[in-house]
């Protein structure tokens, strides 16, 4: 594929390149919660812009209903977005062409997916848009696939729009691609994978793809109860998938899943719970599950101190309800202390690192697309990455 690096090799002074960044921020009212796709998406759009293109920003912020709303703007981005490249960004509406730009200037369009055709699944509606879109460029424009977040969906500002312009693989999604061949086709022995977050069924599909290549899968979260309850133990009222119990059983076969020996547990669903540590094969009825005990984070401590290669995804508890973060909190900085080439697998996982205080470079790579992550692991086909291939 194509890269930044040969974009800017053929010059791109003057002219005007979109670009698709991730930008799909937590917010609280109009308060940036975690800035860190943001911070992912600087050092292309800067490349870009020191080079004396005139860049625009393309993204999406929640999932408005194909119409603009006020509560998914970007106007906060634009913002924090400008502070961090240290000049100012535009915020572009729908459908209002291009301001006057120098070379150099960067302005960012609304959201995305106030239009519709964005999602749309029909892809003439979907190259109706990405033409509209090729066209604010002119004739001279390129296009920067840069969001890989995004990448696994099949849009029209992620793959339809690489069909229209000259395209090329931004930075960060360049780098993250080459992270993944590494986990998937010459990792480092031993190689141990932590899963958490809440269900079996959401994680099922790249557990069945990576069991085969690792050592030793690490399971927390909610899903851990669904394995405990396959080995018969009572979980209480934690969160139960009934219906993979059976599958739970059978991946169990393989001898590689490592399941938490300690849980502690509430009598409620609320940082002010009563809770206890208890042993996984005495959970009290009545109470639920919400993160992993000491023991356990020392059993998945002492793997991932002996790994070279080290893939997490998905926390371990409820990381955000202060009783319940310490599972994530001591599994994240035994990854930290490992040797080990470590990834981060996005998501929730990324937001723990940094709700938790944990030190950013203490991973080889944060990844800033779980879902994409995931899928590249399971070895489907990301159509924002096979477009770029063509």
């Amino acid at each position: 594929m194509k890269t930044l690096a040969d974009l800017i090799d053929d010059g791109v002074a003057g002219r005007t390149v979109l670009v698709r960044s991730d930008l799909n921020v937590p917010l609280d009212g109009s308060t940036i919660t975690d800035d860190g796709r943001i911070r992912a998406s600087v050092p292309t759009i800067s490349e870009l812009s020191g080079a004396g293109a005139q860049v625009v920003v393309m993204a999406h912020l929640g999932r408005p209903k194909g119409a603009p709303d006020p509560a998914f703007s970007l106007a906060p981005v634009a913002a924090r977005l400008g502070e961090l490249l240290g000049a100012p960004v535009r915020l572009v509406e729908h459908g209002a062409g291009l301001p006057s730009m120098a070379a150099g200037d960067v302005v960012l369009l609304e959201n995305i997916r106030f239009d519709p055709r964005e999602t749309s699944k029909n892809d003439d509606d979907r190259a109706a848009f990405a033409r509209e879109l090729a066209a604010l460029a002119g004739a001279e424009g390129a296009f920067v696939s840069d969001g890989f977040g995004v990448v696994h969906r099949k849009q029209a500002s992620v793959y339809d729009l690489a069909r229209e312009l000259p395209a090329h693989a931004g930075g960060l999604v360049l780098a993250e691609v080459e992270v993944l061949r590494t986990l998937t086709e010459k990792p480092e022995r031993p190689y141990a994978v932590v899963l958490g977050g809440s269900k079996v069924s959401d994680k099922l599909a790249v557990i069945e793809a990576l069991l085969p290549k690792v050592d030793a899968l690490l399971v927390g979260g909610g899903m851990c109860f669904t394995f405990l309850s396959a080995q018969g133990y009572g979980v209480g009222d934690s969160l139960l998938e009934s219906d993979q119990i059976g599958t739970c059983r059978r991946l169990l076969e393989s001898g590689k899943i490592v399941l938490p020996t300690d849980v502690v547990v509430a009598d409620d669903f609320s940082a002010e719970a009563t809770t206890r540590t208890v042993a996984a094969d005495a959970i009290p009825d009545g109470w639920k599950g919400l993160d992993i005990g000491p023991e356990s984070v020392a059993a998945f401590g002492e793997v991932l101190s002996g790994a070279a290669t080290v893939f997490w995804n998905g926390p371990m508890g409820v990381f955000e309800l202060a009783p319940f973060a310490e599972g994530t909190r001591g599994v994240a900085q035994a990854i930290v202390d490992s040797p080990a080439f470590s990834v981060v697998g996005g998501g929730d996982s990324a937001a723990a690192v940094r709700a938790l205080g944990l030190p950013e470079d203490g991973f080889s790579h944060i990844s800033t697309g779980g879902g994409a992550s995931l899928e590249y692991l399971e070895g489907k086909t990301l159509p924002g990455i096979a477009v770029l291939e063509q």
